[in-house]
């Protein structure tokens, strides 16, 4: 039967008692060392005695004293031993749900922003960009606010948003209310992107250069390229459109990445998102794309209008730097066939066969080789190595490589002309940084930037032990919240501080992508080794507001985010962002100190959220808490209304 200690509050100060019993004494054994050791002992005891009995027969000042004392209740409510005295509060404060108000009388009040402020992006704001040179789209890049910018309001939906369609309905439809955006279904109507009809759009799946469809042109790819036996699983589409090529790709288990600049192309990242196709808002301009080396097995251009062959090469370079090698690069669209397509694309021969020449060159650069140009579509491959580049690099004209620096190196980072060097190699055979598992055994292998021993302090033993125990963390959690586990509730998920990507990989029979962000502030940089996994992600400093569309993602998860951040930035401010960018309805877990997740449900209780405080996985004696939120339903107000509501 358990003891009533069981039911106890928990106290993180406390201890478990030890159960007492005169059995402890069992041990004890006293050997007397002569016949005249006991005696002693007994008078001794006696004389004690007696002589305490005749102190105590005593009248004097202590004495009464010590008969005052002895004759006051313990539990008396009128005791008080010094004036003025506070009643002392031994309330568990570390109590998951209780209230805090104690350091706080005054607490904040996030109030609705304006809804102007509807699909704001803090740091590709279209006024804000417009202070930055228009050369080469840098005004397209992140120019994030100053903190005397910072919106201190929660942004709103659309008056009658709804929840979005689940996967993989959701790939061909989206409410217009949610992205109330007509502009494409009219400038691309004869392309087949999308469709306006009644209250939702639909995605035919068409493209500029996929007019039968992205099933069909992926089909044509997959003829020229092996997409089937797991050795392509990460790829990249650069100039996305409403991302049908990666929508498509998802029903392949190969897992995209879509991005475009907001630009004049209204919510073409929007819409991917409500689609549930992993985007970001992004454009090559100046700086390295925010991810590692060697990240991708694929990457893709589709009529995407970036100019590969001007600019030294600088824009190839890049994709050079981010792709695997062995990877490839796919272009379709200008120049690629300008002989049959010269007149529908209102340009000279010479202009286009100039363009081509020029995208040649820069390919040849870069060692690659070029596989395959078929109708619309042509391929280059990456060598898995830079041997016989090095060597030959005088006779062919090859690009200089870079001198010595981090690779992954690429939170604003400017972008290089020069080569990135491989990792070196012994043999023309060798792939350069170690030959990936394919899909899906490449999920649970340990990952070459592991077994090499390039990540500090990580080794193969770590990657396994983090593995169990994120499958043990997320089994937890769906015992906390029962719809982690239904297919169709989440869709579009954000893990805050992925590490490994465990939770990612937890998750991984489910319906459902994971962001995996790897906060540039952290000590070890990870993000290569996620995907070496096969999982996706990007870096990001969360005093800065992510490149995304609010209202992307219906769940996310922050493991010790704000601990990372106590001494950087505000925590209200990391919570409107993720308030900005969570779905109404959206669920969020948060792990952390206890004291710091007070602090964060001291905030969010005003911020229309519903919050409880669980226990760890391994228990209630752990200081580290969970935090499990829901982000309530709420828009902005309908025009009628709002000169009523604020």
């Amino acid at each position: 039967m358990a003891s009533s200690d069981d039911h106890r509050p928990y106290n993180p100060t406390s201890k478990p008692s030890k159960s007492f019993s005169l059995s402890n004494f069992s041990t004890w054994k006293i050997k007397p060392t002569n016949s005249y050791t006991l005696p002693l002992i007994l008078f001794l005891c006696i004389f004690s005695y007696f002589f305490g009995l005749w102190q105590h027969g005593s009248t004097s000042p202590a004495a009464s004293t010590t008969a005052a004392h002895n004759q006051l209740p313990c539990n008396s409510p009128d005791t008080t031993l010094t004036k003025n005295q506070q009643t002392l509060d031994f309330t568990t404060h570390h109590n998951p749900n209780y209230a805090i108000n104690i350091s706080n009388n005054n607490p904040k009040t996030y109030p609705p922003c304006d809804v102007k402020y509807s699909e704001y992006t803090p740091c590709e704001d279209a006024k804000r960009s417009l202070k930055f040179e228009r050369e080469r789209l840098i005004y397209r890049e992140r120019h994030c606010p100053a903190k005397d910018e910072l919106l201190k309001c929660r942004v709103p939906a659309p008056e009658g948003y709804r929840n979005t369609f689940s996967w993989p309905k959701s790939r061909d439809l989206a409410w217009y209310a949610n992205v109330p955006h007509k502009e494409l279904t009219i400038e691309k109507a004869v392309q087949n992107w999308i469709i306006y009809q009644g209250d939702r759009f639909k995605f035919p799946g068409g493209g500029t250069m996929f007019p039968n469809g992205a099933d069909a042109y992926i089909d044509d790819i997959g003829k020229l390229i092996n997409l089937k036996d797991g050795s392509i699983r990460t790829a990249i589409d650069t100039g996305c459109g409403v991302a049908s090529w990666g929508a498509y790709l998802l029903s392949r288990d190969i897992l995209p990445i879509s991005f475009a600049p907001r630009d004049t192309h209204e919510a073409q990242v929007q819409f991917a998102l409500e689609r549930g196709v992993p985007a970001l808002i992004g454009v090559i301009a100046s700086r390295r794309l925010p991810y590692p080396s060697r990240a991708f097995d694929m990457a893709h251009c589709s009529r995407c209008l970036i100019p590969w062959g001007q600019n030294d090469g600088v824009y190839l370079t890049e994709v050079d730097r981010v792709l695997r090698p062995g990877g490839y690069w796919i272009l379709s669209g200008p120049p690629i066939r300008w002989k049959k397509y010269w007149k529908g694309w209102e340009r000279t021969q010479e202009d286009l066969n100039e363009e081509q020449t020029g995208i040649e060159a820069v390919a040849a650069s870069l060692c690659w080789n070029k596989l395959v140009e078929k109708d619309d579509i042509a391929i280059w491959q990456k060598p898995t190595n830079h041997l016989n580049c090095k060597m030959n690099r005088k006779v062919a004209k090859n690009r200089n490589f870079c001198p010595a620096q981090d690779p992954d190196q690429a939170w604003y980072t400017n972008l290089e002309t020069c080569l990135t060097p491989l990792p070196e190699v012994s043999s023309e055979d060798d792939v350069a940084g170690g030959k990936l598992a394919k899909w899906p055994q490449r999920l649970t292998t340990v990952p070459p930037r592991i077994s090499r021993g390039t990540v500090k302090g990580v080794t193969a033993a770590d990657f396994q032990q983090d593995s169990e125990l994120w499958r043990k963390r997320v089994t937890h959690y769906k015992t906390v919240n029962n719809q982690l586990a239904q297919p169709g509730r989440y869709r579009n998920l954000l893990d805050m501080n992925a590490n490994l990507g465990g939770f990612a990989a937890a998750l991984v029979d489910l319906p459902v992508w994971v962001m995996n962000m790897v906060p540039v502030d952290v000590k070890v940089n990870t993000l290569g080794v996620i995907y070496e996994r096969g999982l996706i992600g990007s870096y990001q400093n969360w005093c800065e507001a992510m490149s995304t569309y609010p209202r992307t993602y219906d769940l996310i998860h922050a493991d010790t985010v704000f601990s990372l951040y106590k001494d950087r930035c505000e925590i209200d401010d990391i919570l409107l962002e993720m308030d900005r960018i969570l779905r109404p309805e959206g669920s969020v877990i948060i792990r952390d100190d206890v004291d710091m997740l007070v602090k964060i449900k001291s905030i969010i209780d005003h911020m229309d959220w519903d919050s409880q405080i669980a226990d760890h996985e391994d228990g209630p004696h752990e200081r580290e808490k969970l935090l499990f939120a829901v982000k309530k339903y709420w828009t902005a107000p309908a025009p009628a209304e709002e000169g009523s509501n604020s």
